[in-house]
């Protein structure tokens, strides 16, 4: 083993470190296990999660330059190591009440670094926490050892982390002998990512408010007041706008419906102009007739037993093109957005431009617009 020079205290926790190896491997496993577990079941997302024991190298580096404040190798609380980046403020708040319900917190020793500002400085921001596997949580009767051994967990957000790895590539230390000029500009910087960090919370929480708020309209039928996007979209097609068509035009050859995403119509809709859910409500009220017209012509002399789920609403679509005195071409343009481009939707185009000009409904005036 490679000799390092140091005094005989520090070369016994050396000593301790090398002996231990195997349990400080395991509970990195333990701990990296635990963590990725519960934050995965709270549906947090995460930009990364890190979990090492530190090299030998490093230790001694340590040890060298204040190896003499550790009594014991356990006083060295980040020989395993963890780090969890989020993408949210409030995020890393949940990771660490999760954490405080799988380890031991040793709160003396943790530091919320988020908080030790003055309130006109800025700096790195993170909050850690030294910890020790909790026995409820986890306990090996081999290895009980591994329930006292602290490990420390760092948890921040990707901009915090931006900014403590462009402090340690720079080395910069808000205590070191500068020009005030980069003190000042680093500050700023720093004050910057912090906003940042704070309006990315605040933007995300007024997107959820806007959500729910245009669920419960949705609910309630107030559907002049919902403007049709892909979250207000997926809430009313919770009420099956569309059932009542598709059951009537299954009913023509006693068709199963096959379960397909009206997710691609989002965008068909709105090129055909419509900008609230209400608009979506009337086009089904005014071309319901139609649409069923057009697939009775379209099935009523075959034996297809299958339908796609959105069999009504593309019908709905394509009477409203043709009502609104649309063309082949419309009707193509719908399929690309649907399908994307291929040369099959001009021939699609082809067939319903065909059986739509044998229908009654051509026949009733050329602009009837939702």
């Amino acid at each position: 083993m490679e000799e390092y020079g140091l005094d005989f205290h520090c070369s016994a926790l050396l000593d301790q470190y090398r002996k231990n190896l195997d349990l400080y491997n395991k509970l990195s496993n333990v701990v990296n296990d635990k963590l990725r577990e519960h934050i995965r079941l709270s549906g947090i997302e995460l930009n990364a999660i890190e979990v090492r024991v530190k090299a030998e190298k490093s230790l001694v580096g340590k040890l060298e330059r204040k190896g003499s404040k550790y009594q014991s190798i356990n006083n060295i609380t980040d020989i395993v190591g963890a780090r969890i980046i989020a993408f949210y403020n409030e995020d890393v708040d949940r990771i660490a009440s999760i954490a405080e319900k799988l380890f031991v917190i040793d709160w003396d020793n943790s530091v919320d670094k988020r908080k030790m500002h003055q309130v006109n400085s800025f700096g790195y921001n993170s909050l850690h926490y030294i910890c020790r596997l909790s026995r409820d949580f986890y306990f090996d009767r081999e290895h009980p050892e591994l329930n006292t051994i602290p490990f420390e967990l760092q948890m921040r957000t990707a901009l915090q982390h931006v900014w403590s790895a462009i402090q340690h590539d720079i080395g910069y230390k808000s205590d070191i002998e500068a020009p005030d000029e980069y003190h000042r500009n680093l500050s700023r910087l720093a004050g910057l990512l912090e906003l940042a960090d704070n309006e990315f919370s605040r933007i995300r929480t007024a997107i959820a408010d806007y959500r729910r708020h245009a669920s419960v309209l949705v609910k309630n039928g107030k559907l002049e007041e919902v403007m049709l996007d892909g979250d207000t979209f997926k809430s009313y097609l919770e009420l099956s706008p569309f059932s009542k068509l598709n059951q009537k035009i299954a009913a023509i050859t006693a068709a199963e419906l096959h379960e397909t995403s009206f997710m691609p119509y989002l965008a068909v809709l709105k090129s055909l102009g419509m900008h609230t859910l209400s608009d979506v409500e009337q086009l089904v009220k005014t071309y319901e007739d139609d649409a069923y017209q057009l697939a009775l012509y379209q099935l009523g002399s075959t034996d297809i037993d299958i339908l796609s789920s959105t069999i009504g609403l593309q019908n709905l679509c394509i009477v409203y093109i043709l009502r609104s005195g649309g063309g082949r071409q419309d009707v193509c343009n719908m399929f690309e957005h649907i399908n994307g481009k291929s040369p099959n939707n001009e021939l699609i185009a082809d067939i319903i431009m065909e059986q739509a000009t044998r229908l009654p409904f051509m026949a009733k005036g050329n602009k009837n617009e939702v």
